[in-house]
């Protein structure tokens, strides 16, 4: 036997060192006390005054089933449920309980997930005195500003939630950031409406999505805002009335489901329907629209950067030429652009490649079915969960830096 052929049996016979697959994305998720989450859920018929919750929050959060009656064959046949925008939370802590990297000791863990609904009670255990919190995240169904209301008065919409000392420290996920002015705050996708079990659902849909005829330039899906004459709503409205290009849903308190922007069903027709979608802000700067038309592969049209290029920065590229297109709001109001001219100044190629960008997004802003795994793609809670454990890595090294830093000084002395 010559040295080689000896080299590789000794190689052999050595043992192998076993790389453990959840190295640094070990999760530990709190236990509290079900007044936190559990609790809340069964008290969804008083969540909200002007709704019911109770349907939308059933099935793991992502609400009923959808059963498709049209004959366009709108939707795909599997995993589309009417899902409420604000369900986030619900939804992600059932994704979490099937976590590949979940833990029961909280000393190998490289991040804490608290699953409140409501509130917060996890200051007084031990996984917290670690790194004060900086490990720790959790996750909010609504805007970053509902968060931070300094009053108790029943006018003040929302909680100071934000404002408890325990909570600075935390990574939160939201659906939108407040006006980008926390460092703390990482917005991640609203739910939309396709929940998908399987990575081949995902797939079909973004064939169906590439293939489709587009017989609407642009199209708005939104309510007019009568009672603000400075929102952009009242502009856009009129641009697309007066086009034959445009096709508009509109959104009306009292109007029939068939009618109503509400439909899952109208609204992905209108957006498969159309080439781009205007999303200008609304009761905040963001919209679970832009999600809903992005899976329908409509591009995106922004009059204002904090409705998605300052928001959704770890699922969303860093070009944003790239996937939608931008008109400032300034713009339309002085009358300086006619939107539709502005879309037929952008070549077909541009539109070809703006559509695959948008198509090719599509894993990365839908969350999975509760319970399900994706064997070859990322969905929007995988990339929340990566990009939380990155950040509570860097801030882990920058600790450990400054503590090493001190102590060479110390022993320099």
């Amino acid at each position: 036997m010559n040295n080689a052929k000896q080299e590789d049996e000794v190689f052999k016979k050595l043992p192998q060192k076993i790389v453990d697959p959840c190295l640094s994305q070990y999760i530990y998720i709190y236990d509290l006390p079900a007044r936190f989450n559990v609790d809340l859920l069964k008290g969804c018929h008083s969540l909200q005054k002007w709704e019911n919750m109770c349907v939308f929050l059933s099935n793991l959060g992502v609400g009923l089933e959808i059963i498709e009656k049209s004959k366009k064959e709108v939707l795909s046949k599997n995993s589309w449920y009417a899902t409420n925008q604000y369900s986030l939370e619900v939804i992600f802590h059932n994704i979490m309980k099937h976590y590949k990297c979940l833990t029961n000791d909280s000393s190998l863990a490289s991040a804490a997930y608290v699953p409140f609904y409501a509130g917060l009670d996890a200051a007084q255990q031990s996984q917290w005195k670690r790194l004060h919190g900086k490990d720790h995240f959790m996750v909010g169904g609504r805007i970053g500003c509902d968060f931070w209301r300094e009053g108790d008065l029943d006018h003040n919409w929302g909680t100071k939630l934000m404002f408890l000392p325990e909570v600075s420290n935390m990574s939160f996920l939201l659906i939108e950031s407040c006006k980008c002015l926390y460092d703390n705050e990482f917005p991640i996708p609203y739910p939309t409406y396709f929940h998908a079990t399987n990575d081949d659902e995902i797939f079909k849909w973004q064939r169906k999505m590439r293939n489709k005829k587009r017989d609407y330039l642009f199209t708005f899906v939104g309510a007019p805002r009568p009672d603000s004459p400075s929102s952009i709503r009242n502009q856009l409205i009129e641009h697309c009335e007066s086009s034959k290009s445009c096709k508009r849903v509109g959104c009306y308190h009292g109007s029939s489901k068939k009618k109503s922007c509400r439909d899952p069903v109208q609204v992905m027709d209108n957006f498969q329907n159309s080439v781009f979608c205007l999303q200008p802000p609304g009761d905040s700067f963001t919209r679970r629209s832009i999600f809903d038309s992005i899976l329908a592969g409509c591009i995106p049209v922004f009059l204002h950067p904090l409705s998605a290029y300052k928001q959704y920065l770890w699922h969303f590229p860093k070009n944003g030429s790239g996937y939608s297109l931008f008109i400032p709001e300034i713009d339309v109001k002085e009358g300086k652009v006619m939107i539709n001219e502005t879309f037929f100044n952008v070549s077909k190629s541009e539109v070809l490649a703006m559509r695959e960008e948008v198509i090719r997004l599509i894993p990365r802003i839908v969350y999975r079915y509760p319970g399900s795994r994706l064997e070859t793609i990322e969905d929007a809670f995988d990339i929340a969960v990566k990009g939380v454990l990155g950040r509570i890595e860097a801030m882990r090294r920058q600790i450990t830096n400054v503590n090493d830093s001190y102590h060479a000084k110390v022993v320099a002395l």
